[in-house]
This record gives C-alpha cells, structure tokens and sequence, in this order.
C-alpha cells in the first residue's frame, strides 16, 4: 500500500518531498513478503465467501463483482508502471495462473452451477467454466486426481484469467522507481512518536534502530501503511477518527514443497469452502506459486496466534492496543466471536499430520515427506466501532483518514495488496481535495477505467484487457 501510494505521488508530483520510513532493514520483509501471503491476485474470480448463497437460493454476487473493479484499477496501473519504466521485471512478480473453484458433494456441485449461472452473465466473470466431469478434472488438476475417488460428485469452476502475484517483488520495483526520483528511504528506522503542530502539519519522531540516534521530520501529510502496527500508530496520532478501532491478530501457517514433480501436475490456484463456523480467512486453497522464477505449490491456511501486530513485532501489541477509546468495542467482540475462538483453539492444536490430512481433500496421494510447514504474515483483523459502544470484527482492508486529509492509514487484512491502487486512489480523493481534479487526466492515463464500472461497459473492459495482457503477459 505505501508502495503504490508513493508510486502515485511521485508520478502526479514529481517535485514533491517524499519519505518513507521502514522499521525493518529491507522493503517488503513483513507481510508483503512472497511467504507471508498465498499471492493470489484477489479477482473474487474463484474466492467462494465472496459469492454467498441467499436465503432464498440465489447468489449474491455483488461483494465478487466489486472486488474484481477494484483489481482491474490494480492491473491498469501496474500496465501503465511497465510501459513507462516504473516496474522493470513484470514476470519477477506477475504470472497468469488459472483460479478455480472446487467442491464435493451433490449440494456444493448444485450451488457451483447455479454460482457459474450468476456470475457468467457479467463481462468481468464472462469466462466461467462449469468443470462436473471427471476425466476432464485429471485433465486439469492431474495432481488433485490422482488417487481420487469420483464415485462422489465434485466440481469445478475454472477461469483462465487468474494470476500469481509475489507482492515482495512488486513492492521492491516500486520503491526502487522512487528512490530513484527522488524519494529518501529510511530502512531501520522506527516511528516512535506523532506529533501534531499548530498549523495542521505532522512531526514524526524515528529512531534509527542501528545507531540509536532519534531523528524528526516535519510533513503536510502523513500515511500509515505499517500492516498490524498501523493501529498502535494511528492511535498515537490521537485522531478522533481512530476512537472505538480496535484490532486481533490472526497468524498463519501453511505447508509448500518445491518437489518438480509434484509442481509441474498443478498450475493453478484451486479455493474451496471453509469449513463450518470457520471465518472466511480459512478458505483452504491449493496454490501454484512463483517466487523468483522458481515453480512452488502450497497449501493453507492453518491459523496459528501471538499477541504480536507483525511477524516481528512485539508480545505486549494486542495489550498496548487496548484504550479506554476501544475497549467496551474490544469486549464485545470478545464475547460475540466464540466460534472465532473455538476455531482458533482447533487449529493451534494442529499436528504436522493433521495439515497433511487436511491437504489429502485436495491431494489424495499427498506424501507427508514432500511437505514442510511455513510460517506466513502476521494479520490484524479490524475491529470497527458500532452504535457507540459494540464493536464488529471485520476481514477486510478498511481506509481511515483524519477530516482535514493530513494523515491516513490502512487497517485490517484481505482482499489488502491486490486492491492497492483502489485504496491508494481513495487517499489521494480524500486526502487531496484540492489538488484530486487537477491530477484526473494524469490517473486516468495511469488507470483509464477510473471513475467508470467496466462491467457495465463491456467495450472498455474489452480495450482495458487487451492493453494489459499485452503490457504485462498476464
């Protein structure tokens, strides 16, 4: 997110001052890291909890069919980045992928059928197969069918339009443009203070975590892109806007191999439903992965827990995040999300067998000695303010900002990186009032369907998608 928000800036200002400030000694070290993510391009493409079934049968497809706008701005900006030398190695981190759905049983088969039927009729989902038979599953997914047994009705849906993304790699070529033109970039540095002045603008006190020396610097606008400790700093900076915001972290395991063999049976990424009273963060999926130009699998996730707002964060996060602003917010929920708990506590019990057996859904044939466990991201679910004292735990990306527009931040986790250009645009609408419609006619180069929905223009969507599967091969 703070990538492609200084990636924007610099493009709409380029005699801006820019600074970014990063507490670890690399960018991308935390949760845009290719391991600490599943590198989906989220498309709502084959993500079933954003298709859910209605009370009366039907299939809501809106959460899908906004989703997928929001990833279209994504693939415009990165087109237009590669076209104009901003991002200078697509393939290091852009690769089609087919993203597919899968179920067993007769119910789940007859809800995929009439999913395919809700979604095929919108230009952005237009090329959703429906996969029943059998022969033609071994022929798509040789690996899930080896060893399976077909007696049981399973089914697919299948688009070719999917894609892997190493959101590291991104990140770096994005930071690296900036560098490049102007951006000071702070590695080893930490926000301890923020401080607001009487004219409106920001001093931000870092401490260089090598020399131990504090340093300051004074900004008219801030962002705060810091992934699980974003909330602690939006906190600091004592905007009434964050008051009732609370967070809980959710970390994440899943299990890879790199065995050739195995890889070269699986090119796709492959969601099935979570399972009952599970959060929909737990969508198990079997995903083929790219990571600096080497072919993966992996398989996840398993939920695992720690205090911590980062992967390397601190034990006392989730305590220091409690405040008298949040915390009849923070107790609700607390009492409200039993099955969160339970399924938390079920997963934490976990053996490296359990995964195995739970990856044998997927993979019948899998061999527990061609798998290892990994340790992924650290992810803070938002927890937002309701009717004054209730709180309610979200999995999404929500965007805060004070209401003069000088500080924003970035709460909460999915559908997170792959919808950056969206949230990013939505800070410079919001934060930028003044200057937004002066820099229209450059965004809209960057992203020419701004402003407009492709699903309901087909002929842009058309244009847009011959653009960027030329400018970036994907």
């Amino acid at each position: 997110m703070s990538a492609t928000l200084g990636a924007l800036l610099r493009l709409v200002e380029p005699d801006w001052s820019v600074t970014l400030i990063e507490r670890l000694d690399a960018a991308a070290a935390e949760s845009s890291g290719p391991w600490n993510n599943a590198g989906t391009g989220h498309s709502a493409l084959c993500e079933l909890n954003y298709t859910p079934q209605q009370p009366d049968g039907s299939i809501d497809i809106t959460k899908a069919v906004n989703v997928n706008e929001q990833f279209q701005l994504s693939r415009q900006f990165w087109a237009y980045a590669a076209e104009n030398g901003v991002l200078t190695d697509v393939r290091s981190f852009l690769n089609r992928v087919p993203h597919v759905s899968f179920v067993q049983g007769a119910d789940q088969v007859e809800f995929l059928a009439r999913r395919r039927e809700a979604l095929v009729d919108n230009p952005l989902f237009a090329s959703t197969e429906l996969v029943e038979d059998a022969d033609e599953f071994a022929r798509r997914l040789p690996l899930m069918a080896a060893g399976r047994d077909f007696s049981a009705p399973v089914a697919l849906n299948w688009t070719q339009d999917g894609t892997d993304v190493d959101f590291g790699s991104l990140t770096k070529q994005l930071i690296s443009h900036g560098v490049q033109h102007g951006t000071e970039a702070l590695f080893g540095h930490e926000v301890r203070t923020l401080r607001r002045e009487s004219n409106g603008s920001w001093t931000v006190s870092a401490r260089n975590n090598r020399t131990g020396t504090t340093s300051t610097i004074t900004t008219k606008f801030l962002f705060v892109g810091a992934g699980g400790d974003a909330l602690r700093l939006m906190q600091k900076s004592g905007i009434p806007e964050v008051r009732g915001y609370g967070g809980f972290p959710v970390g994440g395991k899943f299990i890879r191999t790199s065995n050739p063999a195995l890889a070269a049976q699986h090119h796709a990424k492959v969601y099935g439903f979570p399972a009952v009273g599970a959060p929909p963060m737990s969508a198990p999926h079997l995903d083929a992965r790219i990571i600096n130009g080497r072919p993966w699998l992996m398989f996840g996730p398993f939920a695992g827990w720690s205090p911590k707002f980062l992967k390397q964060g601190h034990v006392t996060d989730l305590p220091m995040s409690v405040k008298p602003g949040n915390l009849t917010q923070m107790m609700s929920v607390g009492m409200s999300e039993m099955s969160l708990l339970r399924y938390l506590i079920g997963q934490l019990l976990l053996s490296d067998d359990d995964r195995i057996d739970a990856l044998r859904n997927f993979v019948p044939s899998a061999a527990a000695s061609d798998w290892e466990t990994i340790v992924a991201g650290q992810r803070v679910q938002v927890i937002r303010p309701q009717d004054g004292r209730s709180g309610a735990l979200g999995f999404d990306t929500t965007v805060l900002s004070s209401a003069d527009g000088s500080i924003a931040g970035l709460l909460g986790a999915s559908p997170g990186a792959s919808t950056a250009v969206h949230d990013m645009l939505d800070v410079l609408e919001r934060c930028f009032p003044d200057r937004y419609q002066s820099w229209r006619p450059k965004l809209k180069e960057m992203v020419p369907s701004l402003g407009t929905k492709l699903s309901e223009e087909p002929r842009l969507l058309s244009e847009v998608t011959d653009w960027t599967m030329k400018a970036l091969g994907a």
